[in-house]
């Protein structure tokens, strides 16, 4: 499962590349040579699960363009991905998290209010809730689920 990742919220015209280079370090290059190392040792029935963002389907504040691009770059090499291991009967599938009380970004935060108003419940969601869609992606239920975006984000992108 590739599950790092990071964000340093500025607006695009102040951001500075090396804070550019940070994120999509960690969010995009990090999925590559993860995924690349882990597939020199999957056998038929393997999963990618890689966690990506709401934020790589629709962007709902501000500060947040290498964030976004780095997370939709991680949907689309899902989608590419899967069709060139799916013939091994690998899958690969994203997870994608709405506001999620996490040490990066608390619901007690100065990003909380805002983020909370843009989904349909009013609040943040919980690591087990992405932890449950984890386990169903990796489960035999999910053998035929492959290069799917998995949104779970509390209706922010409904």
């Amino acid at each position: 499962m590739n599950n790092a990742g990071t964000a340093i919220p500025n607006t695009f015209e102040t951001a500075t590349l090396e804070e550019m280079n940070r994120v999509i370090d960690i969010n995009i290059r990090g999925v590559f040579v993860a995924t690349q190392a882990a597939l020199k040792h999957m056998k038929e029935g393997g999963r990618i699960i890689n966690i990506g963002s709401a934020v790589g389907e629709r962007v709902m504040v501000p500060g947040l363009v290498p964030y976004a691009a780095t997370k939709g770059a991680v949907k689309i090499f899902t989608q590419g991905l899967s069709r060139e291991v799916g013939s091994r009967g690998i899958t690969v599938n994203n997870v994608q998290p709405g506001p999620i009380d996490t040490e990066l970004n608390p619901a007690s935060g100065e990003w909380a209010v805002p983020q909370k108003a843009q989904t349909a419940l009013n609040r943040y969601g919980h690591v087990n809730d992405i932890a449950a869609m984890v386990a169903f992606v990796v489960s035999p239920e999910a053998s035929y689920v492959t290069g799917a975006n998995l949104t779970v984000d509390g209706g922010m992108n409904a």
